[in-house]
């Protein structure tokens, strides 16, 4: 990396770099890191934490949360297996202390510190294009060879009357809270919304959540209905098909309007948190200085995840698509082949996996059930096989659930979609099936550990086979043969 000292009477310090990065979340730290230990020069900026949002306010602090939430749910489940317990008494700053404590386990990773240590010069600022070559912030002007966008994406707010002058908590600020809501309001049932449901009513709150649409509505529609029964039997109450009119509110009392089959009505609660989507981190960057194409969904880019300017890339959450950790680590690594080695690379989602992390897990990669009979039709089989079937499942009291493969007659994966117990864990091995293109009769002739989850894959695998091996076709070729001796 070459600094020159500042020009022209400026106070701007001048800095050459073969990679810019601009955004210290999973995606930008991935790509900073790799480019640097491989002895590439590297700018990183970051305006807010280092980590991004995974580590401060997304993946890491809710999975701490609901870890919490199972722990008190489990304590109140013990009598399944015979054992008698108090009901669980939640001290929820101490709940608030454990999440803290598992950022803060893993902020010396992400830190500035570790950074500056592997060689990245970190400029905690904003960082804005001022041509397709230059971008500046904190008093530094840097030039590069490359730019890397992976700003992320921040929670959207829904136009909604009077929600501006209602007190409303994001993913960004409901990790905060040092004491537990008395009634929490959750606006928006994807993901989000489920798992901090779960959350918050396993520690004792009492929570509405409010979809417009279905719960879950780009997942499996059956397995939608069974986290839709999980969330009833713990008690969240649910409105789906509401629509949240007006807000208002101060204080600890928060008012929502909503419209529900064709019926207005009022709902209070004690704190609403507003999870309806996400938008892309697109503010202060300067695009149209570098010349580099957007919209409301996010930057516009290619299949090797260029933007139209050939020498910016946008990975992660900024670039649109799927909005996944994992997908913009995965980005991160489409970019180091390109920029750093000039290969021809390009990213497939084809098999990238997702999952709902309550308990059960729904879990998913592929082509969903309808999606896949939109594109094939007659020539789709859905194998399918009940947790109820596991003998593991039976053991540990965790029978809610199912396994769902699609596949073409000629034995290739299309999709999977399990939820149930240990889900999230599960999918991997149908993520590596559906990249590698390995035929379901691999999955049916391997051997699996007993008793383990894993074995509700290889029997759904199995049945593929049922019809053939158990027809009667096949029982007069057995009766043939042991004619013979």
């Amino acid at each position: 990396m070459k600094t020159d000292a500042p020009d022209r009477g400026t106070a701007t310090q001048e800095i050459t770099a073969d990679i810019c990065v601009i955004g210290g979340g999973s995606g930008g730290l991935s790509v900073a890191a790799g480019a640097v230990q491989m002895g590439a020069s590297t700018v990183l900026f970051e305006r807010g934490l280092m980590g991004g949002d995974c580590l401060n306010y997304g993946c890491v602090p809710s999975k701490a949360l609901l870890a919490a939430g199972h722990a008190a749910a489990a304590a109140r489940k013990a009598g399944r297996f015979g054992i008698s317990l108090p009901a669980p008494e939640i001290d929820f700053s101490k709940v608030h202390a454990h999440v803290r404590d598992v950022i803060a386990g893993i902020e010396p990773h992400d830190s500035v510190a570790r950074f500056e240590e592997l060689g990245v010069r970190v400029i905690q600022a904003q960082a804005t294009f001022s041509d397709a070559r230059t971008v500046t912030g904190g008093g530094v002007r840097v030039r590069a060879r490359r730019f890397v966008i992976a700003t992320g994406s921040s929670a959207m707010i829904p136009p909604i009357a009077g929600l501006d002058s209602t007190p409303y908590l994001t993913n960004e600020s409901i990790f905060d809270l040092t004491e537990r809501p008395d009634h929490l309001l959750i606006l928006g049932g994807g993901p989000i919304g489920c798992e901090l449901a779960e959350a918050y009513r396993n520690l004792g709150a009492d929570v509405t959540l409010i979809e417009a649409a279905r719960l879950l509505g780009n997942e499996d529609e059956e397995a939608a209905d069974i986290l839709r029964a999980h969330l009833t039997e713990i008690g969240v109450t649910l409105l789906e098909g509401a629509l949240v009119k007006e807000t208002s509110g101060a204080g600890r009392t928060v008012r929502l309007g909503i419209e529900q089959d064709g019926l207005r009505r009022q709902i209070d609660g004690s704190h609403l948190l507003v999870a309806a989507g996400r938008s892309p981190n697109l503010e202060g960057l300067g695009l149209e200085a570098a010349g580099i194409t957007f919209g409301r969904s996010g930057i516009e880019v290619d299949a090797g995840l260029k933007t139209s300017n050939r020498r910016v890339y946008a990975i992660g959450d900024v670039a649109g698509g799927l909005q996944f950790t994992h997908v913009a680590g995965y980005h991160a690594s489409v970019v180091i082949r390109s920029a750093l080695f000039r290969m021809p690379a390009k990213a497939d989602h084809s098999a990238v996996p997702r999952v709902t992390y309550t308990d059960p897990e729904l879990a998913h990669v592929g082509l969903l059930e309808r999606q896949a009979r939109e594109q094939h039709g007659e020539k789709l089989r859905v194998l399918k096989w009940p947790y109820q079937e596991n003998d593991r499942a039976r053991a540990e009291r965790a029978t809610d659930g199912f396994i769902k493969v699609m596949v073409l007659k000629n034995g290739r994966v299309l999709g999977a979609t399990i939820v149930g117990r240990n889900a999230g864990d599960l999918i991997q091995s149908w993520a590596m099936v559906i990249a590698r293109k390995i035929k379901i009769g691999t999955i049916a002739s391997s051997i699996v550990a007993y008793p383990t989850f894993g074995e509700i894959g290889k029997r759904a695998a199995g049945s593929f086979f049922t019809e053939t091996l158990f027809s009667p076709r096949m029982r007069k070729i057995v009766r043939f043969l042991a004619a013979f001796g």
